[in-house]
């Protein structure tokens, strides 16, 4: 690489290619703001294809982990309070860096695959402790008249806690997922194509930094706000519901 870099600057072949970059920019440059939609599109595709897959495995791995903090064995507590406290102890940036570095060339992995891997695992986390705080707002008592009825464990965390303890979880829970839709652009750094990713294709074609920003922040604002309705209405019936 050094051998051609040299070669190059020797036959002074540097302004050249310059210049033909220059000229193929501009050849590609769109004279309306409009044109460059698709590269938004597919950006907001990408957000929401992580978003929807974090939300679902964090759900996931959330639930176990907040039984394994109520299981009462002390193993098993530790070992997810363990993980809890790291994931939660460490940038989202790292952890996506290091899933990327690591795994994702022991198992092959696309940077697709490994962004969603980490953003998931990082947002398990997060969503262990609004479960466990959410189920543990419930009276005792609750539990206690359960039992007294005959049910089971988990039989009385399904039907019995759990109702009661999403009215507190749910804002939270809510909040956690438009946070996931913003902390999405963080997979950005390892080439994952989202909104931030094109917003940057964009500002290096067109040589504006700014306008790519502002469209890029309305979209955000946009799919934030529009989720934070839903939660909203879903919020309002439950609450209706319960009263």
């Amino acid at each position: 690489m050094n051998a051609s870099i040299t070669e190059v600057k020797d036959q002074g072949l540097m302004d050249k290619y310059l210049e033909d970059s220059y000229a193929l920019i501009a050849a590609n440059r769109q004279s309306t703001w409009a044109a460059y939609a698709p590269y938004f599109i597919d950006g907001v595709k990408t957000t929401l294809i992580i978003s929807a897959t974090a939300i679902f495995f964090g759900l996931i791995l959330g639930v176990a982990l907040a039984l394994m903090r109520l299981s009462g064995i002390k193993v098993i507590d530790w070992l997810a309070q363990a993980y809890i406290e790291i994931v939660r102890g460490t940038p989202l940036m790292v952890q996506v860096l290091f899933i990327y570095l690591g795994f994702a060339g022991i198992f092959g992995w696309s940077t697709m695959t490994s962004g969603l891997v980490a953003v998931s695992l990082n947002s398990g986390a997060y969503i262990a402790e609004i479960i466990r705080g959410g189920i543990n707002s419930v009276d005792k008592g609750q539990a206690e008249a359960a039992r007294s009825l005959g049910l089971g464990y988990w039989v009385t965390m399904r039907k019995v806690i759990f109702p009661q303890s999403l009215r507190s979880i749910w804002p939270s829970l809510g909040n956690e997922f438009v946070s996931l839709i913003k902390e999405s652009s963080i997979v950005s750094t390892i080439g994952v194509a989202e909104l931030t990713f094109q917003t940057r294709n964009v500002s290096t074609i067109t040589f504006n930094g700014i306008i790519p920003l502002i469209i890029s922040m309305a979209i955000y604002f946009i799919l934030t706000f529009t989720l934070t309705k839903l939660l909203n209405v879903y919020e309002r019936r439950m609450n209706e519901k319960y009263n």
